[in-house]
């Protein structure tokens, strides 16, 4: 008879169950948006693809012992804020930058509205730094803002070795500016028209030069004898003033000063910051109200604008 093999005395042990955000909520009883701020003072987690996911063995442990030390470091972090220096905190024995309370954009109406409703809303409201997108990115890994206005639903990677986040605002309609009742003018026969456009570091430059390749024409060149505009604002003024003829600005603009508008492209729009300050709580606020069906109702109000999806959080893909 053959042999019958010895059962074995070790059991292998299951793999612990991951929570979501949304059940540790639950299992804490705390809003959703609270366990970011938890996540902040230490609560255990690990990453799964883009998202957060929690043991709950865990949780439980943490929430005997590292809430009550993490409310304690909170009752003496003025103290060790004010012993380390202005702009940073001491969190286990590390001395982190904290940025300053300064969002850096290019002006877009979405971004306006969302700094107007957060002044009302807060004692605590969000400055505004003018800035392209490249010269944003920039302030954000120098820790000199707290967030900068990117494009695309992915946030752009290797920045100063940081994960980052996007808060996503808005699509977006981008295209051509003229004045109401201008002859029609297009990218094809530019000739003598004057071009209101934006410098290579801003993000609709990248729709701007594909479009005039597809047309056989050298970007470069182009931009050699056009006008460079910090914002889409200082674009579709210099239409309405006769400054230029034709220029590259998002449709919410151009309706601002009753511009005929050209539509070229959709693009998603919206906030990075690094994900260590997803838990502050000026960022908490930011979400909240981006996720509001006020803000959302006021956005889809505006020409050009999808709301859909604002105030969702989109992470920084890593191979």
């Amino acid at each position: 008879m053959p042999r019958k093999r010895p059962i074995s005395s070790e059991v292998r042990a299951e793999p612990p169950t991951l929570l979501t955000s949304a059940e540790v909520a639950t299992l804490l009883r705390v809003h959703p948006k609270h366990v970011y701020r938890l996540l902040r003072d230490g609560l255990p987690a690990r990453r799964v693809g883009g998202e957060w996911r929690f043991v709950r063995a865990d949780v439980l442990e943490w929430s005997k012992t590292g809430a009550s030390a993490s409310s304690d470091a909170s009752a003496v972090s003025g103290a060790s804020e004010a012993a380390d220096g202005p702009g940073s905190i001491r969190r286990n024995d590390e001395r982190r930058i904290v940025a300053p309370p300064l969002l850096a954009a290019n002006g877009d109406v979405a971004v306006e509205l969302l700094l107007q409703r957060l002044c009302e809303r807060t004692s605590t409201p969000l400055g505004f730094v003018s800035a392209d997108r490249d010269t944003g990115l920039e302030l954000l890994a120098r820790r000199k803002v707290l967030a900068a206005g990117t494009h695309g639903l992915v946030p752009p990677r290797d920045l100063a070795g940081d994960r980052l986040v996007q808060i996503h605002l808005v699509r977006r309609a981008i295209g051509l500016v003229t004045r109401k009742g201008d002859k029609p003018r297009t990218l094809a026969k530019l000739g003598k028209t004057r071009l209101a456009s934006r410098p290579a570091t801003a993000g609709v430059r990248l729709h701007l030069d594909a479009a005039l390749r597809a047309e056989g024409l050298d970007p470069q060149l182009v931009h050699e004898r056009a006008v460079l505009y910090a914002s889409h604002r200082d674009v579709v003024c210099s239409i309405a003033a006769g400054a230029a003829d034709l220029g590259i600005a998002s449709a919410a603009w151009a309706a601002r000063l009753d511009l005929a508008f050209t539509p070229m492209v959709d693009e998603p729009y919206g906030l990075t910051l690094f994900a260590e300050d997803l838990g502050d709580p000026r960022v908490v606020q930011l979400c909240e109200l981006a996720q509001s069906a006020s803000f959302r109702s006021a956005l889809s109000a505006v020409p050009g604008y999808v709301a859909e999806g604002s105030g969702s959080i989109h992470y920084e893909v890593i191979d």
